[in-house]
């Protein structure tokens, strides 16, 4: 039996509502879901209550972005109310953020001779949080790139030529904000920071100093050898093991839910010991 603690709906950047999720969760057998859209918990209470109506475990869940030592990871909060208004002002630094990134690249893109207006933004992210994935599928649909992947590789990536920087907090003030808003705070993907894992050891070591709860070792895109690695500093740390697909529907269709054709299945024994992590922070 497979969970999928990693997933993106319509409210960020992601392609199903909450109900399609759920539905898709149930239809393959997955037997605990979250939705972690990133920066926003807006579709948070919609989908724990179709878990509820489904049969499904839902555990509440956000991506956040933040920065650690000059570079961009995300952090996975756990078990959040989202009816939180602490918690939920938090992130609006983080939406703005986004907002006035969103603004620049445009006008970057403007520059470049291509007529990408805000009404095209708001259209395709509907009642998301919008963002760069959002841009690449209008680039996408305009003709002017062929592929999502080359969106980024040639305007929308670090250093491209309409790459914008945005605010975020730093890693140690976001595992804060969750753990005060009674969560707990997992490194996902961590992986892809560095393909020859040199760099998260460190990393790791640091943030658990500073109360990181878990990592997301078991993620589409992490190998045989990255897993090994991360198991290692699981246990040297003491911190929980969780894994998720990243799933974002059609925006992504490379990285499928849980379950799909028995490729992916992060474990139902990872559960158990996240929920009771949970709990001592309530």
């Amino acid at each position: 039996m497979c969970i999928d603690l990693h997933t993106h709906s319509v409210y960020s950047d992601g392609s199903y509502t909450p109900l399609e999720l759920v539905e898709l969760a149930v239809k393959q057998g997955v037997t605990a879901l979250a939705l972690t859209d990133h920066d926003t918990m807006a579709g948070v209470e919609e989908i724990m209550q179709l878990g509820s109506e489904y049969n499904l475990t839902v555990l509440s869940g956000v991506e956040i972005s933040a920065m650690y030592d000059k570079q961009s990871i995300h952090l996975l909060g756990y078990g959040i109310d989202p009816t939180n208004s602490e918690f939920t002002h938090w992130l609006t630094l983080l939406q703005d953020g986004r907002e006035k990134r969103n603004h620049k690249i445009l006008i970057s893109l403007q520059e470049l001779g291509f007529e990408i207006t805000n009404n095209d933004l708001q259209q395709i992210s509907g009642t998301g949080l919008a963002g760069r994935p959002h841009i690449a599928n209008i680039l996408m649909n305009k003709g002017i790139v062929r592929s999502f992947n080359e969106a980024f590789r040639s305007y929308l990536g670090k250093g491209k030529k309409a790459w914008h920087c945005r605010f975020c907090y730093s890693a140690i003030e976001t595992i804060s904000a969750i753990h005060r808003a009674g969560g707990i705070a997992v490194l996902a993907h961590p992986g892809p920071i560095d393909s020859s894992m040199k760099r998260q050891p460190a990393l790791v070591r640091e943030l658990a100093m500073y109360g990181l709860d878990g990592i997301e070792i078991y993620y589409p895109s992490h190998s045989r050898k990255m897993k090994k690695k991360l198991f290692s500093l699981a246990a040297e740390h003491h911190l929980l093991v969780t894994g998720g697909s990243d799933y974002h529907g059609a925006t992504r269709p490379a990285n499928m839910l849980a379950c799909s054709r028995g490729t992916f299945c992060p474990p139902l024994e990872l559960l158990a010991p996240i929920l009771e992590k949970i709990k001592q922070y309530k």
